[in-house]
């Protein structure tokens, strides 16, 4: 199998090396990819949300699967393009897309469906913002409706703040607080069948201690050993069959995965949001517990196959990633600052560097291109031993105004 990966970030190069490590996978090409997945596949520079340009990219390498990884493709109706032209491909239709693309929409879906989740007002003026915070009261939970890059949602006591967030976005979504930790389950679909992946636990704030403002994610682990039993069970009767039934009574056939953001309150599960995409960075290192060959699996979901797997198989052990951000993250990152140590942290027993917001700078120098900068992954045989791992490889990279959370995972570990 031919496969195409479309996006250049950490969640990319996470879907690159399962790729690779598929026997069944022949050659990959990403698009735009990064200095790291360059070691993997062959990088080509297109705009990734023109579908014309990605079915024809897709024509010319005769790819057998093409992987979308960022939410902006999908929102902008590529995996409808690529479907057009018979080319299989992992990642909703357009329409599908917008339990994304839209709270607001993904709210009428869930209520639609019967899905617990918090209760919600869609405000379109001050003034309509103003009688839900009322009623909802601190914390404060204001999301923008569109896409934000995983940047969209304050959370806050100060009102002031609350109110801020809702005029710069325009249209947002106001909801109660759910209190409880969160967890991520993603879930491949064919539209008819649903097989869940192992739950994972991602820190949003930027600094230790959840504190300081939301990002992209600084730091994920897997599996997650404090989850309750059966949820996963739970979560797959309550909220996925259910959602993919109205998607279908809907006439949208949903195709690809579906993220689902889970609060673990005291009423039990609460879906937080819906994402159309592989969520980053819980991907790395839900990927690297994945036994199960990638290739065919995902394909599976374009082609109405994933029937026929069962279920998927687990490496034992655990995975924590780690986020080094740039400095000035997530506000006002720097980009531009030389990168050292990457074949030193790489060269650390299990461990490995993914590549998130990186540029080459000359011929084989690494520079920093985003806000998180690298993912690095360590894995071991309980989450002790992975987080070890993890920091002992973070120890070794050299970036100017580089910071990162020490405490990624350290609560769960802890609790072993």
């Amino acid at each position: 199998m031919k496969a195409l990966v479309l996006g250049g970030g950490g969640r990319e190069h996470a879907l690159v090396r399962a790729l690779s490590l598929d026997p069944g996978v022949t050659s990959i090409h990403c698009a735009p990819g990064n200095p790291g997945i360059s070691d993997l596949a062959e990088n080509h520079v297109i705009n990734v949300t023109d579908g014309l340009a990605v079915t024809e990219l897709a024509s010319r390498i005769r790819a057998e699967l093409v992987v979308i990884g960022p939410e902006a493709p999908l929102v902008a109706g590529v995996a409808d393009a690529l479907r057009d032209r018979g080319i299989p491909v992992f990642g909703p239709d357009q329409e599908a897309a917008r339990l994304e693309g839209s709270k607001a929409f993904a709210k009428e879906v869930m209520e639609a469906a019967g899905v617990p989740t918090a209760k919600a007002r869609v405000c379109r003026s001050a003034g309509q913002v103003s009688e839900a915070l009322n009623e909802f009261g601190p914390p404060y939970v204001v999301k923008d409706d569109g896409l934000a890059a995983g940047k969209g949602v304050v959370v806050t006591e100060d009102r002031a703040v609350a109110e801020q967030h809702a005029r710069e976005c325009g249209r947002v979504v106001i909801e109660e607080f759910l209190d409880g930790p969160e967890v991520s389950l993603f879930v491949l679909s064919d539209g008819l069948h649903a097989l869940p992946l192992l739950p994972a636990q991602d820190f949003k704030r930027a600094y230790d201690g959840d504190q300081g403002p939301n990002t992209g994610g600084m730091g994920a682990y897997a599996p997650v050993p404090w989850a309750p039993t059966g949820l996963v069970d739970e979560v797959m009767e309550s909220v996925v069959r259910p959602t993919l039934a109205e998607m279908n009574r809907r006439g949208t056939r949903y195709q690809g995965l579906l993220y689902v953001g889970l609060a673990l309150t005291a009423k039990g599960p609460r879906v937080v949001e819906f994402n159309a995409r592989f969520g980053d960075p819980e991907t790395q290192v839900v990927l690297d517990r994945l036994a199960t060959p990638i290739g065919a699996v995902l394909q599976a979901t374009d082609t109405g196959g994933l029937g026929a797997i069962g279920s998927l198989q687990w490496k034992p052990g655990a995975a924590v990633t780690v986020v080094v951000a740039a400095e000035g993250y997530p506000a006002d990152p720097v980009k531009g600052d030389a990168i050292g140590g990457l074949d030193a942290a790489n060269a650390l027993d299990g461990a490995y560097v993914l590549h998130a917001g990186t540029a080459w700078e000359g011929v084989r120098d690494v520079k920093s291109n985003g806000g998180r900068v690298l993912n690095v992954v360590g894995t071991g045989t309980d989450l002790r031993q992975a987080r070890e791992r993890a920091y002992e490889a973070v120890g070794r990279i050299e970036m100017r105004g580089a910071f990162h959370r020490t405490d990624i995972a350290e609560r769960a570990a802890a609790e072993l």
